[in-house]
């Protein structure tokens, strides 16, 4: 088991690192400006879920492998870069929802789908498996027992704790559309904001997929 000194020091590098603004944050709140709190909290789950196969790859061993082939470590980056495109395209494409639908009601994915695809974009996540791979065995102790446990464990902790900071982003960026729902036209503008806001960070994502 991981000493509790070492369990407190990672939890500790792993807040500082979730509560920065980056991929994660910017993709939950996209989310819930798109399709609200639900849709956000959902995205979140996903999103730490999808974290676990980080840990099973680091704890066997080949997650260094991976974040240290640059081929691999490219592909796995542009896939989940075009990946968020793909989603914000769809968030603007039915941001007027379907016919039916009052103007402005944005066409939201059933929730099973919004898990998935948040499980999608957090297990294709590098930087994910790069601070796995570089900071988990720091905190871990050859004298407590199995090491690959103790990574499974820390990569757990992790993936719990960016389970409840990244709600805080969901549930601020939902309430917020709350407000802006009032409107059919400032909604509509809300679930297009949060769309091109996804496109962006996937953009951005592929512009640096060459940076290793």
């Amino acid at each position: 088991m991981v000493p509790l000194p070492n369990a407190v020091a990672f939890a500790f590098a792993a807040v500082v690192l979730i509560v920065i603004p980056g991929p994660s944050v910017l993709f939950t709140i996209g989310r819930s400006l798109a399709y609200g709190r639900r849709g956000g909290l959902l995205s979140v789950l996903g999103n730490a879920i999808g974290t676990l196969p980080a840990t099973v790859l680091t704890a066997v061993g080949l997650g260094r492998l991976i974040a240290e082939s640059v081929a691999l470590f490219i592909a796995v980056k542009i896939v989940g870069a075009l990946y968020l495109v793909y989603l914000g395209v769809q968030a603007i494409r039915h941001r007027h929802g379907r016919t039916g639908l009052p103007s402005g009601a944005a066409r939201v994915p059933s929730s099973g789908r919004q898990l998935w695809q948040g499980i999608v974009v957090g297990a294709t996540n590098p930087k994910t498996l790069v601070f796995f791979v570089a900071v988990l065995p720091q905190f871990v102790s050859r004298d407590a027992g199995s090491v690959p446990v103790q990574l499974a464990v820390l990569g757990c902790l992790f993936a719990a704790i960016a389970l409840c900071c990244d709600s805080v982003w969901a549930l601020i960026a939902g309430t917020a559309r709350g407000w802006f729902g009032r409107d059919p036209r400032r909604l509509s503008q809300m679930t297009a904001g949060g769309g091109v806001m996804m496109v962006g960070l996937g953009g951005v994502l592929v512009a640096t997929g060459s940076n290793h």
